[in-house]
């Protein structure tokens, strides 16, 4: 189940960078789940990774590489997430990348491990090894498809976004996948997203920029509030535009880059929500006129994380004073009950603090039915916004997470 239609975009491939693909049966037979992306030299390179502190091996063993050398290769699995593995988990991530080291003739620190799957299972290493150098041959044939697939798990479809794009003159591309479908609420980024562009810019930039559009992109969706051990977002910066190195983000070229680059990760991490684990809504949570953005955000994740709110959007149940209790408990100092006005897909639900005058169940009905809902919290006391994306709370969840490891 999932909201709305979705067609893989044609994602022509970004120039610098090379996708190759294998079957190592890891967890299902006859099914993409080894991923290899090639970086050409010079690239910049930029990660983000999950805070949880039980964090995966190949998390671990990616910011030990990130600190040593240029990154030339990205090498993900799915089936099996290599987390809860200790050192035998932490010796089998490095012998992937030893793996792909020996067949590309570069160091083994220039390999950057990531996994996917299960929680708490050691990596079927034999399968995965034997079947490197098929990825390895694929590079010249691999496509962002093929990554898109490559990386699901739960995952009813996969979730690609491109942009070609040009200011005064000077073109550039943008490309991605993601990846996620449950346990999710990134503390960081995403479950896995890969994305990459042409254009020339400083590294250290390019770190900071991930960080920057990562927490309006990623770091503002929630399927089940439940942050992964196995989380990163990749961006990839090949150069290959030609354009002047991005050192700063004053420029016009340098904003309208940002902008597209926002786009495209917003669209990728919108993907992952509306593929939710059982989802049948798509639910944007905006709080407005909040005394500081932080008010606003605690506010939106904690009605996008109750039950109860989650539950009743399953059932497009109008029942507000859920939403309102919400606003109430999520601990925002400032608050002023009697100032507190709520709106459902545009319909006044509550004003001044209490159930509208215009308000009916008809209308709350009505605007709890289709599959994609706003819900408007405003605090009336300042300037400060924020918004969140999640889903509702289905049968189909309970049944997809109970079941998933048999």
């Amino acid at each position: 189940m999932a909201v709305g239609k979705s067609e893989f975009p044609t994602i022509p491939s970004i120039d610098g960078v090379r996708i190759g693909f294998a079957e190592a049966g890891i967890k299902k037979q006859n099914r993409k789940d080894v991923v290899l992306f090639e970086v050409c030299e010079g690239a910049s390179v930029a990660g983000v990774f999950t805070q949880n502190a039980f964090c995966a091996a190949p998390v671990e063993l990616c910011r030990e590489h990130m600190l040593v050398s240029p990154s030339r290769y990205l090498l993900i699995n799915t089936g099996n997430a290599n987390a809860g593995t200790g050192a035998r988990g932490m010796q089998d991530a490095r012998s992937c990348c030893d793996a792909i080291a020996g067949l590309v003739g570069v160091g083994a620190s220039e390999v950057l491990p990531f996994s996917t799957g299960v929680i708490g299972e050691h990596l079927p290493i034999e399968k995965l090894l034997s079947s490197l150098s098929v990825a390895v041959d694929n590079l010249s044939v691999g496509t962002w498809f093929d990554a898109g697939e490559g990386i699901m798990t739960t995952d009813t479809r996969p979730k690609g976004a491109y942009r070609s794009c040009e200011f005064e003159g000077q073109a550039f591309h943008i490309a991605g996948v993601s990846k996620g479908a449950g346990m999710i609420r990134p503390n960081m980024a995403t479950m896995l997203g890969f994305i990459a562009t042409d254009v020339c810019i400083d590294q250290g930039l390019l770190q900071v920029l991930l960080k920057e559009v990562a927490n309006k992109s990623f770091n503002r969706i929630t399927i089940d509030s439940d942050t992964s051990t196995n989380d990163s977002c990749m961006l990839i910066a090949t150069g290959k535009a030609g354009n002047d190195k991005l050192l700063d983000l004053n420029s016009g070229f340098a904003k309208y880059f940002v902008e597209q680059l926002t786009s495209i990760m917003q669209e990728l991490a919108h993907a992952i929500v509306k593929d939710g684990e059982g989802a049948t809504k798509f639910v944007t949570v905006t709080v407005v006129n909040a005394l500081a953005t932080k008010d606003a955000t605690d506010i939106a994740f904690e009605i996008a994380h109750s039950p109860l709110v989650k539950t009743a959007l399953f059932a497009s149940d109008p029942n507000w004073g859920r939403i309102l209790a919400v606003v109430g408990r999520a601990g925002v100092k400032s608050l002023d009950v009697h100032k507190v006005g709520i709106h459902i897909n545009g319909v006044e639900i509550v004003r001044d603090g209490a159930r509208s005058p215009s308000y009916s169940e008809e209308l709350g009905q009505s605007a709890m039915s289709p599959e994609n809902i706003e819900i408007k919290i405003d605090l009336n006391l300042g300037g400060s916004h924020d918004t969140v994306w999640t889903t509702d709370l289905s049968h189909e969840y309970v049944t997809i997470n109970a079941e998933y490891r048999t």
